[in-house]
């Protein structure tokens, strides 16, 4: 199944234009990481829509000072950001569709998009269109969640909010996520 930018804009009315900048990147990640049912389409599109306020920002929004939670202590460390209180937290803040964040996971996704460290030495390539996907599928796959859309009876259901949890680490932003999802089914089909 393909997606458009019709489609796209119908799902997410705040992305305007830049809708059509998605297109290409959404619609080979969908292929890429088997996100191919209208289930798995609309559970990602939910998420991806709320994570980047409808395809509007790739990077995270917060200041270097707000970013800094990220630098030092335990939300650092459990990230893989050094210790030290070097700049890291900024520099791996989060990025792409779905937020990548942090130095493992920037390691890791960038193993698994290119073969090798380079988003350690430029992680603003996450806020590329294709690169913004293909890191939000990435991480779709790595947390297993194509599984786990597939046993979502609707957007109110726990599965649903499983997958919220997976992705934000709880709860927020649940119901406009779970709009999302109800929009994205509708103009799937």
């Amino acid at each position: 199944m393909h997606i458009t930018e019709r489609q796209l804009q119908r799902i997410f009315p705040n992305a305007g234009p830049r809708a059509g900048i998605f297109v290409s990147g959404i619609d080979t990640t969908l292929g890429t990481y088997s996100i191919t049912t209208p289930l798995r389409i609309a559970a990602f599109l939910a998420q991806v829509g709320h994570e980047s306020g409808q395809l509007r920002y790739v990077r995270e929004l917060g200041s270097d000072a707000y970013c800094a939670k990220y630098d030092t202590g335990r939300l650092a460390e459990r990230l893989g950001n050094t210790p030290e209180a070097d700049g890291d937290g900024q520099l791996y803040r989060g990025r792409g569709l779905i937020q990548v964040t942090g130095r493992s996971n920037y390691r890791a996704c960038s193993q698994a998009l290119f073969g090798d460290t380079r988003l350690l030495q430029s992680p603003e390539m996450l806020e590329q269109p294709l690169y913004a996907a293909l890191s939000a599928g990435w991480f779709w796959q790595r947390a297993g969640l194509n599984d786990l859309a597939d046993q979502v009876t609707c957007a109110e259901d726990a599965v649903f909010e499983k997958i919220t949890r997976k992705i934000n680490g709880g709860t927020h932003g649940l119901a406009d996520r779970q709009a999302l999802y109800r929009r994205a089914l509708e103009v799937l089909g």
